[in-house]
């Protein structure tokens, strides 16, 4: 009998042992439950980041019979959106469409005490316009190599303008003035429109701008693009090489957007979402919508990824960090 209730001990033990080794497994399986998945966009509606949020949100939804919802908390330069994340549970509910401004621009800009690596979980690159190079279409301009002649026969070098101080395009242009060994002038605006607009009408010779901001202005012959950051040439600008078949293989890349959740963020949420991303990004479906906004966008699993995402940082915060001194002192 003895022998009998501890044969049943050990099997009820044995037991006990399976379920709690089986309850993580079944909620690994689970996610994402019932409640909706919300992705918190810290940019204005209509912008990159959010067109891509959207995009996604739309497909995953679909994909997974789950909600997922686009919150737009703006504020603080995206940094509300950001603490909002950052501060979230770790349990997969919770995401924020963060990418390059964010990982360094806003970090420095704003003082702010945080690590991209530590205070975020990188999940799925998404993507994002490329930037060109566009110049007034009545210059007599018509590559870079003319540019460049043009710029150094120009006193005090050629005037360009960007969006403003710290973002890909500004931080583009600089690389660009830097590796050609150039002195130039460099016009701050508030947003590539404008910057766009004064090249179009002959106020500002040159631009560093989001292809997104200036393609109709491209399309209706007012300004002429010069060299993109895609890496390679597209579609509909055949003939406008990339910076890199021009021998500039470090000015390739777009103004990226992301997918990253809370610190801690489980291995196994991390990876499912991101498998999710690729297989959405990669239908012919998905490449054609995202075409007409001019978008670029990669398939790079969860450890490419964070290991671009690092190498971003880790090369683009000293040349920010020296833009953003060198503007204060104007």
């Amino acid at each position: 009998m003895m022998g009998l209730r501890f044969s049943l001990a050990g099997l009820l033990s044995c037991a006990a042992l399976a379920w709690i080794y089986t309850v993580p497994a079944q909620a690994q399986m689970a996610w994402p439950g019932k409640q909706p998945v919300r992705i918190v966009v810290p940019f204005p509606p209509g912008g990159g980041g959010d067109i891509l949020g959207r995009f996604v949100a739309r497909h995953l939804s679909d994909r997974l019979n789950q909600s997922f919802v686009i919150e737009n908390r703006t504020g603080a330069a995206g940094m509300i959106g950001w603490h909002a994340v950052q501060r979230a549970d770790p349990d997969g509910y919770m995401f924020l469409i963060a990418g390059l401004s964010l990982s360094v621009t806003q970090a420095i800009s704003s003082g702010q005490a945080y690590d991209v690596t530590r205070d975020l979980s990188h999940v799925a690159l998404l993507g994002g316009p490329p930037t060109v190079l566009i110049v007034n279409a009545d210059k007599q301009i018509n590559d870079v190599a003319g540019l460049i002649a043009y710029s150094k026969k120009t006193p005090g070098g050629l005037s360009w303008g960007s969006p403003g101080a710290g973002t890909h395009s500004s931080l583009i242009g600089d690389l660009f003035r830097r590796t050609a060994k150039l002195e130039m002038v460099h016009i701050l605006y508030r947003g590539g429109g404008p910057a766009v607009v004064d090249v179009a009408a002959g106020h500002l010779p040159a631009a560093f701008v989001s292809l997104s901001g200036t393609i109709s202005q491209i399309s209706a012959g007012k300004v002429k693009p010069l060299a993109i950051t895609s890496s390679e040439r597209l579609a509909e600008l055949p003939d406008v090489p990339t910076f890199k078949e021009l021998g500039y293989p470090r000015l390739s890349g777009a103004p990226w957007f992301a997918i990253s959740g809370p610190p801690g963020l489980p291995r196994h949420i991390a990876e499912r979402l991101n498998a999710e991303v690729r297989s959405i990004m990669g239908t012919p479906e998905a490449k054609a919508e995202l075409l007409k906004q001019n978008m670029e966008t990669f398939l790079w699993d969860l450890p490419t990824f964070n290991k671009f995402a690092q190498s971003e940082i880790e090369f683009w915060t000293p040349y920010t960090k020296e833009m953003l001194q060198a503007t204060a002192k104007k």
